[in-house]
């Protein structure tokens, strides 16, 4: 049989771009239909696998019968972030224009791991993260690095929480040294913090029994009381406190702590502050949610994800600090074969992090920011806080449902409830983890839940670039009447039939 491409070369331009504008024909159309496609898709584990070859194909197959498969096995068994029912985790959108960015980037496919493999990409992504962070309110000199995820970020920020504990672990490490061994170190953060700040602390050899979960209060915030006290405890028993993580936006409620006292403990106590606003960071734009921002510049770190809430495709994380010294410090390690003559006057990024390979992720920021201009991007994030604004009120005026927690950004924590009911909060939980299932099983939106102060709480979030009122009422209806389906159905058990229902 004759290989269908040159061994010796790539696709011939011509046939590329034929296919390209058949690729770019099929996402206009995909994007086109998302609202008549199900959020979830009819898929049970090991179910594409079970379509897939076992072995790889030996010789080349057409370009056309891969898009076919793909379109075949692989859409239809994937749940859709992109569509404007998916109301789960953090809700987004990859804005059209950053879908020609990804496109741009692929065929440049620059690793701007120093200033010279990278030029225009190293420059490019110090001009669009100062713009950002102009944007949102931050200090003009504050400096940025562009990362996949947040959880990468955080771990970053947390190596440098430990190099400025002065006790050299970049070079003799935690353990087995030959020098005075190490006290434990000690990271601080409210007990809503999200799970990528344990992560962080396994990977950096503190363990997770030495990250101290502070108690919020009633609005979920940390208690800062609870974080000094704490401190000082550690202090009295041996432990070298380094680093406080605090939340703008939690991923459970939404909630943001209160940045000025923990400033005030960080600065007193000499500590690292590390700000995780990965979702909230983008409403930073906007001046009538700036009050849950008061005091983030004065942070040693901070990280916002514009893959989650400022339209680019899955990766995009910024980490900006004020101490890039202390980045450096920590990273930087230069083999010999990426020494430039350059070093001394250009920026290699490579020293500011874990990675040596470097996406060139700036390009599609850059082109959100100049399409969409820091105005129209204001006026789509008032929109998706709007509608989530939307959703909680249907939610107070619903009897058999009730808010469990202040609505904060475009987020709404809430549980079903039927009117009259005393039943447990067991049974409760019973009932919306019922109502979840349900909503989700339908396929036609999605959602998840948590738990609150023991409470089992579903949540609903916008940050759709395609949702609309429409969709929200809709959404809400089905809920509602899944809700009213399962209370005619349910019977509670015999210790909990209090419940009117």
């Amino acid at each position: 049989m004759t290989p269908l491409i040159n061994h010796w070369g790539d696709m011939p331009p011509d046939e590329f771009r034929r296919h390209a504008y058949a690729v770019s024909d099929w996402i206009a159309e995909y994007l086109s239909r998302l609202e008549r496609m199900n959020v979830l898709p009819d898929t049970q584990p090991g179910a594409v696998r079970a379509l897939l070859p076992s072995s790889p194909p030996q010789n080349g197959e057409p370009v056309e019968r891969i898009l076919q498969d793909f379109e075949r096995l692989i859409v239809p068994n994937l749940t859709q972030w992109n569509n404007p029912n998916f109301f789960a985790y953090f809700a987004n959108t990859p804005s059209a224009i950053a879908i020609l960015a990804e496109f741009l980037a692929a065929a440049l496919n620059n690793n701007a791991m120093v200033w010279k493999s990278g030029q225009a990409a190293t420059e490019l992504e110090s001009v669009v993260l100062r713009w950002i962070a102009e944007a949102v309110g931050l200090q003009q000199h504050t400096w940025g690095m562009i990362v996949d995820t947040a959880s990468i970020a955080t771990m970053h920020a947390l190596a440098c929480a430990r190099e400025c504990a002065g006790i050299n672990a970049r070079t003799e490490g935690l353990a087995g040294r030959s020098s005075a061994a190490v006290p434990r170190l000690r990271v601080y953060a409210s007990e809503l913090v999200h799970s990528s700040i344990d992560k962080a602390c396994i990977t950096l050899g503190l363990g997770t029994e030495n990250l101290v979960k502070i108690p919020v209060n009633q609005q979920f915030q940390m208690n800062t009381e609870a974080l000094q006290a704490a401190v000082q405890h550690d202090r009295q028993q041996g432990f070298l406190p380094i680093a406080v993580v605090g939340v703008i936006g939690t991923t459970s409620a939404g909630s943001s702590d209160p940045i000025v006292d923990i400033v005030e403990v960080c600065t007193r106590e000499r500590l690292w502050l590390h700000i995780d606003a990965a979702w909230a960071g983008a409403a930073a734009m906007l001046e009538e949610w700036r009050d849950r921002f008061v005091g983030w510049e004065y942070a040693d770190s901070v990280v916002i994800n514009p893959h989650k809430w400022l339209f680019v495709p899955m990766d995009l994380s910024i980490l900006y600090t004020r101490r890039p010294n202390i980045l450096k410090q920590t990273f930087s390690l230069t083999p010999e074969y990426l020494k430039t003559r350059e070093d001394s006057y250009g920026e290699n990024l490579m020293d500011y992090g874990l990675q040596l390979g470097r996406r060139f992720r700036s390009l599609k920021l850059w082109f959100v920011v100049r399409y969409f201009g820091i105005d129209g991007i204001r006026a789509r994030l008032r929109e998706h806080i709007a509608l989530a604004q939307l959703f909680a009120h249907l939610v107070d005026e619903h009897p058999d449902f009730e808010l469990v927690a202040p609505v904060e950004f475009a987020l709404v924590c809430f549980r079903y409830k039927p009117q009259g009911c005393t039943a447990s909060e067991s049974e409760l939980a019973r009932l919306n983890a019922e109502l979840e299932e349900r909503i989700n099983t339908t396929r036609e939106i999605f959602l998840v839940h948590t738990m609150l102060h023991g409470i089992y709480t579903l949540r609903f979030t916008v940050g759709n670039l395609h949702t609309t009122e429409a969709h929200v009422r809709k959404a809400f209806s089905t809920i509602a009447t899944l809700a009213a389906e399962q209370k005619i159905n349910t019977r509670l058990t015999p210790a909990t039939t209090k419940c009117a229902i």
